[in-house]
């Protein structure tokens, strides 16, 4: 099982887009790519030829260039069955517990319900490398857009099920935004703290703060966190994860 090269393209105000290479076959695949021409130049400066798209869910900002990139090099796009009529050029519906091979690269599915209905992951174990999409981020998670909260405390507690080496690459350079609001959560939290002053110090540099590993996230993600007891004290819902995780996202609705 080889591991992947992986290269990360900015695009938009703030999202990320990744090429996938795996050096063995020459596979190479998009992961939501969200607009053509990025994908394209990131190519051109790799000399590689796309074969793939991976799709984790179905809005425009992960899925805008699949038929550009589809009529332009005829590969291969691979989505959520749950959201099959969302997913523009859809050629092979994936669902939790299926793998994916690309080249000998292969990547384990979850379904990942919450920050839409028929969200996916993508978790290429080789390379310790997992693309959630909008559902987890770094020291944050997505809106829960068509789900609920008990959805995604359920998608979040999947991944938090992986070994802690795991890189997250999700779709979007939210982390600072994101540490300042962990912040209020727990005050006090030393790793929140000093992580919180290294992403400030890679913002100023404009520098990007993904991926990280599930290691850092256990200690300084409040949302990955709803299952601590004092967590659930502060928020008034002990013994109860999902309450605790509605009651901080709903928080975070409103920061």
């Amino acid at each position: 099982m080889s591991e992947l090269v992986i290269r990360q393209i900015p695009a938009r105000r703030d999202n990320y887009i990744y090429l996938l290479r795996d050096e063995a076959s020459g596979a190479v695949a998009a992961v939501d790519p969200s607009d053509a021409e990025p994908v394209r130049q990131a190519l051109a400066k790799e000399g590689w030829r796309l074969t793939h798209i991976l799709n984790t869910h179905h809005h425009n900002d992960h899925t805008g260039g699949n038929l550009e990139l589809k009529a332009e090099t005829g590969c291969i796009i691979v989505g959520p069955r749950a959201d099959h009529d969302r997913i523009a050029g859809i050629d092979v519906d994936v669902g939790d517990g299926d793998t994916y091979a690309l080249g000998t690269a292969v990547a384990k599915v979850f379904d990942v319900p919450g920050h839409t209905r028929g969200h996916i992951a993508f978790w290429f174990e080789g390379s310790r490398a997992l693309f959630c999409g909008d559902t987890l981020f770094i020291m944050g998670c997505g809106r829960t857009f068509e789900g609920t909260a008990a959805q995604m405390w359920n998608s979040l507690s999947k991944l938090k099920a992986l070994p802690p080496e795991t890189r997250v690459f999700c779709a979007h350079e939210y982390t600072q935004a994101n540490a300042k609001f962990a912040l209020t959560v727990e005050p006090d939290n030393r790793a929140l703290i000093d992580r919180a002053a290294r992403i400030d110090a890679m913002r100023a540099e404009n520098k990007s703060t993904v991926p990280g590993t599930l290691a850092e996230e256990f200690l300084t993600n409040p949302f990955l966190r709803a299952d601590l007891p004092a967590l659930q004290l502060a928020e008034g819902s002990p013994g109860d994860p999902v309450a605790t995780f509605a009651a901080i996202r709903l928080k975070k609705d409103k920061f």
